[in-house]
């Protein structure tokens, strides 16, 4: 599988497998991090026009997708808890699949890793599954952030140097 940019032709495509993993999520106990309608078209419009957007793709199919920036985020500011450190960091949002194909976190976070040795991210209490996924492949818990309607998300931060 290819990890590449999105465009905004694939973007009917990206809120499809958003659509799934939406579902996917209230199935699973976490009806309230992305509710009905997060992300919204227009928030990976955004991600698509300032190039953070990433699809997980073969053959013309799009399996995953994600938004990946480096530099400071303003949601991690402010943190009840501590960071790990203070360096440059790439913080990857809005993960999802389509649930056709498996290993796709596996190859975000692959990805990623590639690109800055200092990457955080952020999920709400409820998505389990995340948070187990992230403390697998080393990812450790750091403390509480609030994100822009003010609901609480867990915190992690991995440094591979």
């Amino acid at each position: 599988m290819n990890i590449k940019k999105s465009t905004i032709e694939n973007l009917d495509d990206i809120m499809e497998v958003y659509a799934y993993a939406r579902e996917q999520m209230k199935k699973n106990g976490n009806p309230t991090q992305w509710g009905n309608s997060n992300p919204t078209r227009i928030m990976i419009e955004k991600d698509i026009q300032n190039e953070n957007n990433y699809i997980i793709e073969e053959n013309g199919v799009i399996y995953g997708v994600f938004s990946f920036i480096i530099g400071e985020d303003e949601t991690y500011q402010h943190i009840k808890g501590s960071w790990l450190n203070d360096k440059e960091y790439g913080t990857i949002h809005r993960v999802a699949s389509n649930g056709i194909r498996t290993g796709i976190f596996e190859l975000c976070l692959s990805f990623c890793e590639t690109k800055i040795s200092n990457i955080r991210v952020d999920t709400h209490n409820d998505n389990k599954i995340m948070q187990y996924l992230l403390e697998k492949h080393g990812y450790q818990k750091c403390g509480i952030i609030y994100v822009k309607d003010g609901s609480p998300r867990i915190a992690y931060q991995k440094c591979t140097n």
